[in-house]
């Protein structure tokens, strides 16, 4: 077994280019996620020599917005009379959600149905309707009280679920491609000292994914847990950089 010191290496890397062959070294991403992509590859033509590298940028923020999908269900036995229970209580719940501090442009109408219901088919045994809303919660701090201002509508009410997001995804993307290429750039000086090169100026940048902040979503039978409050948790954005810099 033949051993090499690091810089032994490091030079092998360059003559290995000089000979016009391309040489790799897996350098894993520094948030510590296993990637085949995330190389370090330094190549010597005659034009130039270039020095390769990926970086990864990521951010965890706080969602600062809720959206709730909440509903009315009735049922009753004939089709007008489901649907215009379905509408009144479609509008307790939209009056109870305006009251709780949702403005009325951030309600929106998402179901509206009326269908038969039958005990053996094709008798009809009465008539279903519904209808759902999606209530977009602003302040995070008035969760809890706008789901238990929907759940009071009564009996007819439905909670649905919530999700979380993250409002401005401009600032949190900006940080980490900050990040990413500073992840890039020390990974190149350290190859280049490896070698026993310097680096010069940047041929390229390019912005190989973005990984924005998926949202979190809890189902209906989490809401009915009265005592533990909604919690948004923490979402994060990633970016990876692939920088291209000249050797000398």
């Amino acid at each position: 077994m033949i051993k090499m010191s690091h810089a032994a290496a490091a030079a092998a890397l360059v003559t290995m280019g000089m000979l016009g062959g391309t040489a790799s070294a897996d350098s894993g991403p520094a948030s510590g996620h296993d990637s085949g992509s995330d190389l370090a590859r330094v190549t010597v033509d005659d034009r130039q020599s270039r020095i390769t590298v990926g970086g990864e940028g990521s951010l965890a923020s706080a969602p600062d917005v809720m959206r709730l999908n909440a509903g009315v269900e009735v049922r009753r036995a004939t089709a007008g009379e489901a649907f215009a229970a379905a509408r009144e209580a479609a509008a307790r719940l939209t009056n109870a959600l305006l009251k709780a501090g949702i403005e009325a442009k951030d309600l929106r109408t998402d179901e509206l149905s009326l269908g038969p219901e039958y005990d053996d088919y094709p008798k009809v045994s009465g008539y279903r309707a519904a209808q759902g809303v999606e209530a977009v919660v602003r302040d995070i701090e008035a969760a809890d009280k706008v789901i238990d201002a929907a759940a009071g509508v009564g009996e007819d009410a439905r909670l649905n679920g919530v999700s979380f997001e993250v409002s401005n995804t401009r600032k949190i993307l900006k940080a980490a491609r900050e990040a990413a290429f500073k992840d890039a750039a020390a990974r190149a000086e350290q190859y280049a000292r490896l070698a026993g090169r310097e680096l010069g100026r940047i041929l390229s940048i390019d912005e190989e994914t973005v990984t924005p902040p998926p949202p979190v979503t809890f189902g209906g039978a989490m809401l009915a847990d009265k005592a533990a409050s909604v919690s948004p948790g923490q979402q994060s954005v990633s970016v990876r950089v692939r920088v291209v810099y000249e050797l000398r």
